[in-house]
């Protein structure tokens, strides 16, 4: 059996079933042509007049991904990513040139082999993908018409090839830990001072009149029995700090206060995959099964996978070629709460361990000798929390919840397509692509009985859902060469339909322990069903042209048709038109050497988004179920616009793309403009008109992104035996809101007005601290000056009011950052390879939550960051930290521009080491190649705070979410 280790050529894309090459009459160009997958087909490259970045199996095999979408991470310009959570399973997401929508989705359309693809890209291998293809303008995404406003991802998969039969092996083994380290906090010692700080000048502040010594007794008789509730040391409550000093004589009674270790550990990863590929004259096909197992750094948190795939296709007839790809697989996880959906729950291990004062361990002492209590079995016993201060979360226990607690999703997935390929005329091919998605997921949760929400009666939860889409397309293509001019003309016709099945039952009230099953509980609390579904429709061509490959044109056009609109605004056309010009292939280049190839291209053209929560948009919701006993009742929940339509994207591309240097030195300059026009935005409404939140969604709004995109490449060293490439990408882009039939509205740390990012901060100005007594400011609002009012005053010439009530809003920065991109190295040196890549982003605000709600004025139980050190305690003291102050605690923890930070930051995103035995030496043991392999995901950054996820959002913001993870694994691959 003739098998080989598969390797890609740096720039060859090998696809359905075929090496498809062309060669080149001009010694200025490629003797090979990269032919890459473009809308509803394939295209050289050389003659494309879109942007369409691609990604290649040589730069996904090695890396230990779960989610394909994180292979895209710094894969090309004009790609920003904000990683995924840590949560194993969870991918990335993604934005493609900026923000072109406000209500609507910002994701792009996900497309697998030719299909629209809606269900989760954790239930594909990463191993059995061919290539991802990026495409970023009109002039490559048009065809796809109302579906392509925020770019396209092309997803290939892997085929056989005629002629030859091949078994791939792969495996790898890693470990799974903390990628991005928790804030810098306080110790118990100063803790315990620094709420005895704020206790004393708050009492001095409420009773100046008793004293300052008064204050301090106050405080020291307090602190704990008044406040903090436990006394962790071995010195009576009132002698742990007596006038601010804290007691140089206690002792610990214990030291088990960090409640991540009790929460995070190491992970282990393992992956396994076996291939099988090949064909015969007529007949190609590929073959995959796929086991996944990661156990993420949080304790009950993982992801499983068993996967399986096959694709083929032959050539029954030579007029008749047919095919199918069929993948199937289960996936299974226990789910750690993520904080982005869940930021405040008293159960996200994030907030807890993050914000839990260090002076509360989760366990039970001896409250004499410190001792950890056990039961009568040898279980630990854990605190349940009732000896803790107000902001340390009284009456629960992360660890001892998670433990008993449960929840766990099981996901059964199966994509199915069938081709058949007609050849009409040596010039006219026919094909039509039938294919239905099926995913079905159940999820499972139960909280116990003896601490948390369901204390002393337990409950469990049932969410069922059942996706089901299929998608029926026929394309006929016309491809003709007449001497020097090429011409292929493509028209198409898809139908495609959704259906999601929801079911959901909550029942309370355990009846037997250690049963989970719904049954076993008697409340029946909630129980809930729908069955939404939509369907699109769509008519669409291209025709493309090109003279010697020299002079390139190219149209297309589609008619979409949606279900989520009313029938008078249903249906819209979306259309682009391109041009390219090889410069590279005139005479007047013919003798330059330094230029291989030179092209100049661009393009126009509209595209759609009608990715709206609502599948009914245009239709008013009323919930059912809102009953009066027995007496039925609807409640109405959303008020619709019945013209509400497509958000429309007019694009604009133009980009020079060059080869120098006998091929050397590669890369693309680019501009783009794009401007979304009928945005949906919330009109607010007054409350007398009875509409529920006071807003209707309208189109009533156009928004510009405007950016520059470079990507560079070079060979720095390329002979026999040592190769060094060097990539990098440049991005850079402003978005504007230009128009909003309403003033403007605010949302969150943002306000949208014309003339605004979508991402612009709108807080107030914080104008530092008062070295006189320490208090915080903010700027005055000029229009609530009061000469005679007590929190206005005048510091360094400038009003200032201590009242956040009367402070300054104004813009403050914006999420977007300046620039940002990727820098990439792969050094081959005889049989081994090195390769690693960086992400960055200079400029651009965050605004830190996290941060914030770690520099509290009056410690009551919740953790403080080890800046608070720094707060005022002397007149004259210069800090931007103000007095702690129990009195004075809601000013300074105001929202305000003192949150937020740059979110510039660089990191070593991946990074990999191999090495290949020789083949003369693998083949003495039956085996055609092998390489041996060290690979790393997460492995170092620089930001601007330990503890910040700079990366985390687009519009920057943080939350306790479950952070990334550093992933490092070891492996082999090999082939027989």
């Amino acid at each position: 059996m003739n098998v080989r280790l598969r390797i890609l050529t740096a720039g060859v894309l090998f696809f359905t079933g075929q090496a498809v090459m062309a060669q080149k009459d001009s010694t200025k160009t490629q003797n090979i042509e990269e032919v890459v997958v473009v809308a509803y087909g394939t295209q050289k490259k050389s003659t494309l007049t879109g942007a369409n970045v691609q990604v290649g199996a040589k730069k996904i095999e090695d890396r230990p991904i779960s989610n394909v979408l994180q292979a895209l991470d710094g894969a090309g310009a004009g790609i920003q990513i904000a990683a995924g959570s840590g949560q194993p399973g969870d991918g990335p997401t993604i934005r493609i040139r900026g923000a072109g929508s406000y209500l609507a989705s910002n994701e792009p359309l996900i497309v697998v082999d030719g299909i629209p693809f809606p269900g989760n890209l954790n239930s594909i291998n990463p191993n059995d993908i061919e290539s991802l293809n990026v495409l970023k303008d009109a002039a490559s995404t048009s065809l796809y018409g109302s579906s392509a406003a925020n770019g396209v991802i092309l997803v290939t998969t892997k085929k056989g090839k005629k002629n030859s039969s091949r078994i791939t092996l792969n495996t790898s083994t890693g470990i799974i830990s903390r990628f991005v380290p928790e804030y810098d906090r306080v110790g118990p010692s100063d803790y315990y001072t620094l709420a005895w700080e704020s206790m004393r000048n708050g009492r001095f502040t409420a009773r100046p009149q008793d004293g300052l010594a008064a204050a301090n007794t106050y405080a020291s008789a307090n602190l704990i029995a008044g406040n903090l509730k436990t006394n962790v040391y071995n010195v009576p409550d009132a002698q742990l700090v007596v006038n601010g000093v804290f007691n140089p004589n206690a002792q610990l009674k214990y030291n088990d206060f960090d409640w991540g270790k009790a929460l995070m550990g190491v992970g282990i990863r393992q992956e396994h995959n076996v291939a099988f590929s090949g064909g015969t004259d007529n007949s190609t096909f590929y073959s995959s099964l796929n086991y996944l197992k990661e156990e993420g750094y949080v304790i009950k948190s993982d992801f499983e996978r068993i996967g399986l795939r096959l694709n083929a296709d032959s050539q029954v007839k030579s007029w008749l070629k047919i095919g199918t790809s069929l993948n199937g697989t289960i996936t299974s996880g226990s789910n750690a709460v993520d904080g982005v959906n869940n930021n405040a729950a008293f159960i996200n291990p994030y907030r807890w361990t993050r914000t839990m004062g260090p002076i509360y361990s989760p366990y039970q002492h001896d409250p004499v000798t410190g001792e950890r209590l056990y039961d009568a079995s040898g279980n630990v016993l854990y605190d349940a929390g009732g000896m803790r201060g107000a902001d340390a979360a009284s009456g629960r226990n992360v660890v001892w919840e998670t433990l008993l607690n449960d929840n766990t999703t099981n996901a059964y997935n199966l994509q199915s397509n069938v081709f058949a390929e007609f050849k009409l005329l040596p010039e006219l091919t026919f094909r039509t692509n039938a294919a239905y998605n099926f995913r079905g997921t159940l999820n499972k949760t139960y909280a116990n009985i003896f601490i948390g929400d369901a204390i002393g009666v337990g409950s469990a939860g049932r969410t069922a859902y059942f996706r089901r889409d299929f998608t029926w397309n026929q394309v006929l293509t016309y491809s003709k060469t007449f001497g020097d001019h090429s011409l292929t003309a493509l028209a198409g016709h898809e139908n495609i339909e959704y259906k999601y099945d929801y079911l959901y039952g909550y029942k309370r009230n355990q009846v037997v322990q250690g049963i989970f099953d719904l049954s076993n509980f008697v409340d029946n609390t909630s129980i809930e069903s729908s069955f939404p579904r939509r369907s699109k429709e769509g008519w669409f061509g291209r025709l493309n042209y090109d003279y010697k490959e020299k002079y390139l044109l190219e149209g297309s056009i589609r008619w979409d048709g949606s279900s989520r609109f009313a029938s008078d605004v249903r249906w819209q056309s979306f259309w682009s038109a391109g041009a390219g010009w090889v410069i590279s292939k005139e005479n007047f280049l013919s003798n330059v050497k330094a230029i291989n190839f030179l092209k100049l291209r661009g393009s126009y053209g509209e595209v759609g988004n009608d990715a709206l929560d609502a599948n009914i948009a245009y239709k008013s919701l009323f919930t059912l179920g809102i009953n009066n006993g027995n007496e039925p009742g609807v409640l109405l929940t959303r008020v619709a616009d019945e013209l509400i339509s497509w958000e429309t994207k007019a694009q604009s591309d133009v980009a020079l793309e060059f080869e120098l240097l006998n091929r050397r030195v590669r890369g693309t300059v680019e501009y783009y403009s794009s401007e979304t026009k009928d945005v949906l935005f919330p009109t607010k409404l007054p409350f007398s008109a009875g509409v529920p939140d006071n807003e209707i969604e309208t189109n009533i709004g156009n928004m510009t992104n405007k950016g520059y995109e470079i990507s560079l490449s070079a060979d720095v060293i390329k002979n026999k035996n040592v190769r060094w490439t060097v990539d990098a990408t440049f991005n850079s882009y402003k978005n504007v809101v230009n128009k909003l039939s309403q003033e403007s509205f605010i949302s969150g740390t943002k306000k949208i007005m014309a003339g605004k990012d979508l991402y612009a901060f709108w807080l107030r100005t914080w104008a530092g601290v008062d070295p006189t007594d320490g208090q915080g400011l903010f700027l005055l609002d000029q229009e609530k000056f009061d000469a005679n009012a007590a929190d206005v005053r005048t510091v360094d010439g400038k009003l200032v009011t201590t009242n956040q009530n009367k402070a300054l809003y104004e813009y403050q920065g914006s999420a977007i950052p300046d620039f940002y991109g990727n820098v990439s190295t792969t050094l081959s040196v005889k049989n081994w390879e090195l390769s690693a890549a960086f992400n960055y982003q200079s400029g651009g605000k965050i605004y830190d939550t996290n941060y914030a709600n770690l520099m509290t004025a009056y410690p009551q139980g919740g953790a403080l960051h080890a800046d608070i050190l720094d707060r005022w305690t002397t007149p004259g003291q210069i800090t931007n930290v103000p007095v702690l102050n129990s009195s004075l605690t809601t000013g300074p923890g105001a929202a305000s521009s003192r949150w937020l930070i740059d979110a510039s930051y660089v990191m070593l995103r991946n990074a990999t080491l191999g090495y290949n035995f020789n083949k003369d030496v693998v083949k003495s043991v039956g085996i055609n190649s092998l390489k041996l392999f060290v690979s790393g995901e997460n492995l170092w950054m620089s930001s601007k705070r330990e503890g910040l996820e700079p990366y985390q959002s687009f519009n920057g913001t943080t939350s306790n979410r479950y952070s990334p993870s550093r992933i490092i694994t070891f492996g082999l691959s090999t082939t027989f």
